[in-house]
Formats: structure tokens, sequence, C-alpha cells
């Protein structure tokens, strides 16, 4: 009978095939005596160090569900190579889109400046008032703001019409140029055009070895002054350094985000008290939506030998 181990860390559960057994784990534990005899695991929130416990306590797993989009951590673990990985790809657009927006929105309309004017019971009258709509050196409005997404998956894919629905000229980079569910798309190799004119730059980048601190110094010289960089994919591709050294200079406006090298960021850090720079501690996903149908969906698979759903190539 086939067994597969499913995290606490979320609730209800996926609709099994008959006589496929359904155990229960605590990530944050060591691995249950079931481990040794499980053909599958699902995970998400697990602590790297419970994780490559439960890669070890588990010789005979053949797939691994993660729910996370980004399956660096399961890669990590040490399941054996033949294992086949299979990602949460999908599980997180909703949300995440919903999180991006909320950080854009949050950057051209003053919002942390806000808060920190209410902190002060100090009337804010530069942000409030009689405002131009367009300025050279401000954005206000996503209104014929450019926004370039880089890192145009599915993500992007509900993020863009967000965007678009108020106003905003969307452009996204990826690997391959073209035009994607109705949006202009560029590669890498445009980003000296694209830039320049850039209001607020989003990062929705994997964490590989091609995209380590792909924003960094070059692409910052790039932005206007005015440009606001959002990022949501993972903190290693952006080189929080040079941000810092960017936003100090006053060569962007600011960034407002999700994701950092280090996790939790350290309290050392000086993007803590950086006034133009927002910290959200990587609240962007959080919530699989549909993990149940997802994993329901390859347990079928799995069980028929079929191939299964966003396999993660190894």
């Amino acid at each position: 009978m086939p067994l597969i181990l499913l995290p606490t860390t979320v609730d209800g559960a996926p609709t099994a095939p008959p006589g496929v057994e359904c155990v229960r784990y605590d990530v944050a534990a060591p691995p249950p005596p079931q481990a040794a005899h499980a053909d599958a695991v699902v995970v998400w929130g697990n602590p790297a160090d419970r994780l490559a416990e439960l890669a070890a306590a588990a010789p005979r797993v053949r797939w691994v569900q993660t729910l996370a989009a980004g399956p660096d951590a399961v890669l990590a673990a040490g399941f054996a190579p033949d294992v086949v990985v299979t990602n949460g790809r999908g599980l997180h657009d909703a949300t995440v889109a919903e999180h991006v927006l909320a950080l854009v929105l949050a950057c051209v309309r003053s919002v942390p400046a806000m808060v920190r004017a209410q902190a002060e019971h100090r009337w804010a009258d530069d942000l409030g008032g009689l405002q131009p709509l367009h300025s050279p050196d401000r954005v206000r409005t996503l209104i014929d703001a450019h926004v370039t997404v880089w890192g145009f998956g599915s993500i992007a894919a509900r993020l863009a019409p967000l965007l678009a629905g108020l106003g905003a000229h969307v452009t996204g980079v990826a690997t391959t140029a073209g035009d994607r569910h109705g949006f202009p798309v560029v590669s890498p190799a445009s980003l000296a055009e694209v830039l320049p004119r850039t209001d607020v730059l989003v990062g929705l980048l994997p964490a590989l070895t091609a995209t380590r601190h792909a924003i960094g110094r070059d692409v910052l010289d790039l932005l206007p002054s005015r440009a606001w960089v959002v990022n949501a994919g993972r903190g290693s591709t952006l080189d929080e350094d040079a941000l810092l050294d960017a936003v100090r200079t006053r060569r962007v406006a600011g960034a407002a985000l999700d994701v950092f090298a280090t996790e939790p960021l350290p309290t050392t850090s000086p993007l803590w008290d950086e006034p133009h720079v927002l910290v959200s501690p990587h609240a962007a996903g959080g919530r699989p939506v549909g993990w149940q149908d997802l994993v329901a969906e390859n347990l079928e698979r799995f069980v028929a030998g079929a191939p299964l759903r966003n396999v993660v190539r190894r």
C-alpha cells in the first residue's frame, strides 16, 4: 500500500486513491516512524535541518511534492538523485500577485512615509493636497506608469492585468522574448532599452545560479532616479548592498522587499532603518491555494505510473 506523508502546516487533505495511506507529520519534529516506509512526501514550511533529517529517514521515497513555487529547499535536503521533485507552481499566483500589488501601491502612493508621519503626529503636507499627476522626479500614480516585471511566469501573468487595470504599462522580462498573456516580453538583452523608462521594477526571479544578484549595480544604474524596486522573487536575486547604496545616494527612489538574502532579516541589517525601504517579512505567499487538488492529481498519477505535474528538472 503506497504511503504519503502530509505536513501539519496545511489544513485539509487531498482526495487519495483507494489503498493509499496518508500520514500527518510535524515539520518541526523529528521524522515520524512511518518515514522509513514512505513512498512520497509533501513538504511545506519544513525547517532545513528537519527536512534533511526527513530525507535521510525516508530511503524509499520516490516522489517529493513541495508546495513552494521554488524547489531549492527540497533540492538541498539530500533526497536521492532519482527522486522525482514537483513544485507548487500556480498555488501562490493569486496571493503573491495581491501582495506585490500592495507593495507597488505602497511605494507610488507614499504609504511608508505616511506611516512615519503618523507615528510623529505630523501632518505631511508634501504627501497630500494639490499635486501634479506626473512629475519627472517622482512616481505618484500607476496611471501611465511603466512597470517592468522581471521573471514573467505564472505569478506575473496574474499580476500584470491588475497593474494594467490601474493604468500601468507593463513590460515583462524573461529568457525568451515575445508576447505573453497579452503583454510584451523582452529578453535581458533589452534591459538597457527598457529600464531607463521604468517607474517600478518588480523582481519575480527564481533562485538560480544564473539569477544570483541579477538585480545588481549595473541594473540599478539603468533605472531613473524616480524608480522604485519591488522584489518578491528570491532574496539571492537582489544585491542588497548595491540597492542600499543606490537608495542612499538617491539613484533610485526606494524599494519594497519581501525576500532577503538572509531570512529572518538580521536585526543588524541597515535595511531596517532606511526610510526609503519597506521591509515585508516574506509575506507574499504562505498560503498555497488549491494545494489539495494538485496533490490529489499528482497522487493519482503517481499510483498509475503516469507523468506528474510541475516536475522540477534536476
